[in-house]
């Protein structure tokens, strides 16, 4: 059940993302400029992407060529190595997320070698290896994106880890050290602990020192939460989460919730807190959590609730660096191993879908061009 984006926050970025695909007279996909691109392209470049003509179920997802310019004063093209899957690309393939037009090429996340540079680009060169997440199009072979969206990833990494991580990696960083920073003292609540996002979250809270209590779907689940720092883990299907965090905190419940599932932890989630706590809602697994009325926090001890996305936690140049650097720092010292349970083709990516809407995965899953 792993977690996603805010939509309000997340419409706001892909209104901003420069290239969509469009229909060409030959089948092919051109990138189409959504208002920013002024530079002519005097070269293409065919590859192969995974889009979509359609909301709709795995089948959307159609496998074909499409065309990529040079690269645009900014930009830069890179060849994808790996490409991470996330809860977020079925948001999008289903239209829960709606997006700015159709056909496109959905993904958010990836890892690859620099081949092309825009004007003005200073910092990367060909050849670079670097990842990325949060930029909408990451399901092709080849891509344009923006040079400043881009991480340059260390030796230590491989590309297929780097593809893992990124977004899900960086997704645990802003939680626990932003929207609600943990520390030793910490008591906190994290649905999904055996998901992509969620085992990260247990080794990071496991690093300092914090004391987590997860849940998880299955038994199987819940010996990979412990086996990855948590220390405390409750199976949904079997008890009641309210209660068993009652009863592991002495009754006083949790300083922090961080919620990706929605709607079927909703208003629970809220009963785990202590007075003064933080509801942190990042995701819709299981559908969007309903309007409600801002009393409900007064009523259950003057909570705080908040639906922060990594595009704000990162939409600045120098927020990105700081957030992926300490994630790399993290990785590199060991304290962090990104568990990649299966690798896919990237023309096979419908049955990574079903898959993780079956919540049959744990870890984190890449496709591979």
């Amino acid at each position: 059940m792993p977690g996603s984006i805010v939509a309000e926050n997340h419409h706001y970025f892909l209104v901003r993302t420069r290239h969509q695909p469009v229909e060409g007279q030959d089948g092919s996909v051109k990138a189409k400029d959504v208002g920013l691109r002024q530079q002519q392209n005097t070269e293409t470049t065919m590859a192969h992407a995974v889009r979509i003509h359609d909301y709709g179920g795995p089948e959307a997802l159609s496998w074909g060529r499409v065309e990529i310019g040079d690269p645009a004063p900014g930009e830069a093209r890179i060849r994808q190595t790996a490409i991470g899957l996330n809860y977020i690309d079925i948001y999008h393939r289903t239209g829960l997320y709606k997006l700015p037009s159709l056909p496109a090429i959905i993904g958010m996340e990836g890892a690859g070698v620099v081949e092309a540079v825009g004007a003005g680009v200073c910092d990367l060169k060909i050849g670079d290896h670097v990842a990325y997440a949060g930029v909408l199009g990451g399901y092709a072979v080849e891509r344009l994106i923006p040079a400043d969206k881009l991480v340059r990833v260390p030796n230590t990494i491989d590309d297929v880890t780097a593809a893992a991580m990124m977004l899900q990696g960086m997704t645990v960083r802003y939680l626990l050290r932003e929207t609600y920073r943990c520390a030793a003292e910490t008591i906190l609540l994290f649905h999904a602990a055996a998901g992509g996002v969620g085992l990260i979250a247990c080794q990071w809270a496991k690093s300092i020192g914090a004391n987590m209590i997860g849940t998880v779907g299955s038994d199987e689940k819940a010996q990979l939460a412990k086996e990855n720092g948590c220390r405390h883990v409750i199976n949904y299907r079997k008890e009641d989460f309210v209660a068993r965090v009652r009863e592991i905190t002495d009754g006083k419940g949790c300083d922090v919730v961080y919620d990706s599932i929605g709607k079927d932890t909703f208003p629970a989630s809220l009963d785990c807190l202590k007075p003064k706590g933080m509801w942190v809602s990042f995701g819709n697994a299981s559908g969007p959590v309903p309007p409600f009325d801002l009393g409900i926090l007064s009523l259950k001890g003057s909570l705080y609730a908040t639906r922060p996305s990594l595009m704000t936690y990162t939409e600045r140049r120098a927020d990105l660096l700081a957030n992926a650097g300490e994630l790399f720092d993290m990785v590199t010292k060991g304290a962090i191993k990104v568990p990649v349970s299966r690798t896919y083709p990237l023309k096979e990516v419908g049955q990574a879908h079903r898959a993780l809407e079956a919540r049959k995965t744990t870890g984190s899953i890449v496709l591979l061009p």
